[in-house]
């Protein structure tokens, strides 16, 4: 088992009472659920940076090969 840390998070009390009832429904502990959920938002930030990056390199097309495109496909 890895080492855990210790840190002080303060929740909206309606947000901590949907926790706790979550918890006991799914016989997990807050720390898990929360845990989780992080672990999975900072996955999907990862997948959009990644996905991000890849939009940032857009292929080299010439201008002529864009007006013949365009043509192509009867929008000039």
């Amino acid at each position: 088992m890895p080492q855990l840390k210790r840190a002080t998070v303060y929740f909206d009390p309606s947000l901590h009472r949907a926790l706790r009832v979550k918890a006991a429904h799914t016989d997990r502990t807050l720390s898990e659920l929360v845990n989780a959920a992080v672990r999975q938002t900072l996955v999907e930030d990862a997948q959009d940076l990644a996905v991000f990056a890849e939009r940032a390199k857009p292929p080299a097309l010439s201008f002529e090969d864009v007006l013949k495109d365009l043509k192509r496909r009867g929008k000039l």
